[in-house]
């Protein structure tokens, strides 16, 4: 299956939803809020529809899993060998803010681990994509790219910084200089699997679809997002219940 999948399609894909996305943002547009209280844009259900729809018209043997599609309970996931885990808009909270800071996130799982990832920043023209095998890149530049400062350079949510997140920060032991950098969506986890940052420590909830793109992306460039309890298992996916345990990507 993972053969039969050009990357290029997905890339495409992530342009168009984007596309829509910027036609909004540069607009005034209306907030709707979710039954969690989370934010709701026009922006994410138009980006939502583009993906879903151009995913299955592509592949239609590949189930889909979307923040914004109605949840697929675990008895069924739970036969999926493939699928699509999808986040339309990642960072609503950015792209209502309107800091640039958001993202189109597309992942194809295969038992459990992600193995395609697409994460694409339209309003900063980035993207990152990778392919299990492949290698992970950024606007086709091949990563990890190296970097010539002696920091250690930590990564942080803008808008969901913890507390023991950042005690976590201040009980790292290094003879280097520490700087923390914040960032929103899944840009976090791009920075580490392009080499800007040294560690993402996520210790606050997020969901599969948050993590799924990026983490493909992370995987490709030789580094891991392993849980905060147990550095030697990796973040998977497709679970019973689809928030993530807390995490650490270096």
């Amino acid at each position: 299956m993972l053969k039969k999948i050009n990357i290029k399609d997905i890339k495409q894909i992530a342009l168009k939803a984007g596309k829509a996305i910027m036609d909004i943002y540069e607009k005034d547009f209306t907030i709707e809020y979710k039954d969690d209280n989370s934010p709701l844009t026009e922006a994410d259900l138009k980006s939502n529809k583009i993906i879903c729809d151009s995913l299955k018209k592509l592949y239609p043997e590949i189930p889909i899993l979307s923040e914004e599609n109605k949840e697929v309970s675990y008895s069924i996931r739970k036969s999926w060998e493939y699928y699509w885990c999808i986040d339309p808009i990642d960072g609503t909270k950015e792209f209502i803010k309107k800091n640039d800071e958001f993202t189109v996130n597309i992942a194809l799982i295969c038992k459990n681990i992600p193995v395609i990832g697409v994460v694409y920043a339209p309003a900063l023209k980035l993207m990152y994509y990778s392919k299990q095998g492949y290698g992970a890149y950024k606007n086709n530049i091949k990563l990890p790219i190296e970097r010539e400062d002696n920091k250690l350079i930590i990564v942080a949510s803008r808008s969901h910084m913890s507390d023991a997140t950042q005690k976590f920060v201040d009980n790292i032991k290094t003879e280097k200089e520490k700087e923390l950098i914040s960032i929103g969506s899944s840009l976090k986890l791009c920075l580490i699997a392009e080499g800007k940052a040294d560690i993402y420590p996520r210790l606050a909830p997020t969901m599969e679809w948050d993590t799924a793109a990026a983490h493909a992306i992370i995987s490709e460039s030789g580094k891991r997002v392993v849980l905060n309890d147990d550095i030697n298992q990796e973040l998977y996916y497709n679970k019973t219940n689809l928030l993530n345990a807390w995490f650490i990507a270096n």
